[in-house]
C-alpha cells in the first residue's frame, strides 16, 4: 500500500518487531510503511481501527507510545529505539495518588 522512496536511518518495536524508520517522521507515517494498518481494537467492539485524517482530527491512530496510552501515532515523532504497542480497549484509568 505504502512505500518507502527515501532510505531510513533508525528503527523503532513495534509489539517486539523491530521496524525501519526515520528520524522524525510521523510515526504513523512509519507504521504505514511497514505494513502496519490496525493500530488499535475498539473499546466496544474490538474492531481494528487505522489512521484517517493524519493530521489529529480523528483519534483512530491511538497507540502506546513508551507505555503511555492514548497518543495520536501522526502527532508522535519517531526517535531511534522507540518502543510502541497497539492500544487495545479503552485506556487504563490510573486515579492520582496527590
Amino acid at each position: 500500500m505504502f512505500r518507502r522512496t527515501e532510505p531510513t536511518d533508525c528503527t523503532i518495536t513495534w509489539e517486539g518487531r523491530t521496524l525501519p524508520a526515520r528520524t522524525g517522521e510521523s510515526l504513523a507515517a512509519a507504521l504505514l510503511a511497514a505494513g502496519i494498518t490496525a493500530f488499535r481494537e475498539t473499546p466496544v467492539s474490538g474492531s481494528p481501527r487505522g489512521p484517517l485524517c493524519l493530521m489529529g482530527a480523528c483519534f483512530d491512530c491511538l497507540v502506546e507510545v513508551e507505555g503511555a496510552q492514548n497518543m495520536q501515532a501522526c502527532l508522535v515523532p519517531v526517535s531511534p529505539g522507540l518502543r510502541v504497542a497497539m492500544q487495545r480497549g479503552a485506556r487504563d484509568f490510573v486515579e492520582d495518588a496527590a
